[in-house]
């Protein structure tokens, strides 16, 4: 009989009818920003938009208009970079980690090779493609021609959206094979179990498919796009924007500094808690890369040619964000991987009835969620480079403060379930969530 996580049901989400509604309305919510802002098009005012033509307009509802949304060529780049990217996550060296205990009592090995995996991704799309004369000697490389990201953007959408239904099929189909430890059990639904994910850690050839894809070729593709929008900024305009510099040095920064710390992610609920279904699987290949880039996406045609000060200003937000996200995620790894480090032996923390400490001093004892604070604030920054001619670059912001606060009522009941009043006393510690005396 397979392990399971989980002894009682609790359904997330809104259960079965969240479940299908999710799965049929995320890919539709992607198109629909595309379409609200592309080329020429771009909603400006939500209160003086005809919301009916917009609808009737879309290429849902007639054969050459679903056919208007694939590409050949969005398709070969797609499965190329996913390759590609499973080539280096099998073949480069890293540090080898155990993850957290499995219910079974065992730890998964995971190699901790994304810093160098994102740095030779980047690094190639820099060099360029290599040149060969006819006697097969290197000659030279010739820059890729990223710009053909925008040109395809609609058909990498569909190729994604694509990709992570089959990838998800496959994840239910094969966690009914052999003895698996299981996040969801039989006692849910199949339809939930397929969205929230059944199996907890599928691997496949060696890789681990839930941390390869949290990491690798959603979150680097982030970075790639961002700069196949700055390319097609510069085919148009001969020129770059501070906006759009900002907005791919932010972005830049902020997948190196997941993928520098990846060894971070072995203890978040994504890992340790949540099955591999379709809605990480679709969130990772589709969502992320597609969503996250708006912002770039957006200053391609609508550059708001801001003032400096408020470049400045919004420079300034960011990295107020970067320092109050990170510093709070240092310390609570280092407090977890030894509480004795001079770094953090000072904090105060409580001592629960299950052996493992609680923070309530330092970052943490400012607030249970600071560093989603910081982490929004990030967001933030990103979309007012954007200006303010149009909301639709405010989505990510707007999106990402729903996805925090259910996150941290997601972990608050975990948490209940797992320290019981130990959790209740942390909270009196610890009152607030996101900001010190405010919430």
């Amino acid at each position: 009989m397979a392990n399971r996580i989980k002894k009682k049901p609790h359904y997330e989400f809104g259960g079965v009818p969240g479940s299908i509604f999710l799965t049929v309305g995320l890919p539709l919510g992607v198109y629909a920003l595309y379409f609200l802002c592309y080329g020429e098009q771009c909603l400006q005012n939500p209160l003086d938009f005809d919301y009916v033509q917009f609808v009737q307009s879309l290429p849902f509802f007639s054969l050459e208009g679903l056919y208007s949304l694939f590409s050949y060529e969005a398709t070969a780049m797609y499965l190329g970079w996913i390759l590609f990217q499973v080539f280096l996550e099998r073949t480069l060296a890293g540090e080898i980690l155990e993850g957290t205990v499995l219910s079974d009592g065992t730890r998964l090995k995971y190699c901790m090779s994304g810093h160098l995996q994102f740095w030779i991704s980047v690094g190639l799309l820099v060099i360029g493609k290599p040149i060969f004369n006819s006697n097969y000697a290197l000659t030279g490389f010739k820059p890729y021609e990223l710009y053909l990201i925008y040109d395809h953007f609609v058909g990498l959408i569909t190729i994604a959206c694509l990709f992570s239904l089959v990838l998800s099929i496959y994840l239910y189909v094969s966690s009914f094979a052999g003895e698996k430890i299981l996040a969801h059990g039989d006692e849910y639904n199949g339809i939930y179990c397929f969205f929230m994910g059944r199996e907890l850690n599928p691997r496949l050839f060696g890789v681990d498919l839930k941390c390869f894809c949290e990491l690798r070729p959603g979150l680097i593709g982030w970075t790639v796009i961002n700069l196949g929008m700055a390319s097609k900024q510069y085919q148009i305009y001969g020129s770059v924007s501070m906006s759009m510099v900002l907005v791919v040095l932010f972005n830049f920064i902020y997948v190196w500094d997941a993928l520098y710390y990846e060894r971070a992610i072995l203890t978040t609920m994504d890992i340790t808690t949540d099955g591999f279904g379709y809605m990480l699987a679709f969130g990772d290949l589709a969502w992320v890369p597609f969503i996250y880039t708006i912002q770039a996406r957006y200053l391609v045609d609508y550059d708001p040619n801001l003032e400096v000060y408020q470049l400045v200003l919004f420079t300034l937000i960011h990295f107020l964000g970067l320092y109050i996200f990170r510093r709070s995620n240092y310390e609570k790894d280092t407090f977890r991987r030894n509480p004795n480090d001079p770094a953090v032996q000072h904090l105060r923390y409580l001592k629960t009835e299950r052996g493992t400490n609680l923070l309530v001093s330092g970052w943490w004892g400012l607030a249970r969620k600071i560093n989603y604070t910081g982490d929004w604030l990030m967001v933030l920054s990103l979309c007012l480079l954007c200006g303010f001619s149009s909301p639709v670059p405010y989505f990510q912001a707007l999106y990402f403060f729903i996805l925090l606060v259910h996150r941290a009522m997601r972990d608050d009941y975990a948490c209940m379930q797992k320290y019981g009043q130990d959790w209740v006393k942390y909270k009196k510690e610890v009152p607030y969530v996101f900001i010190p005396y405010v919430i």
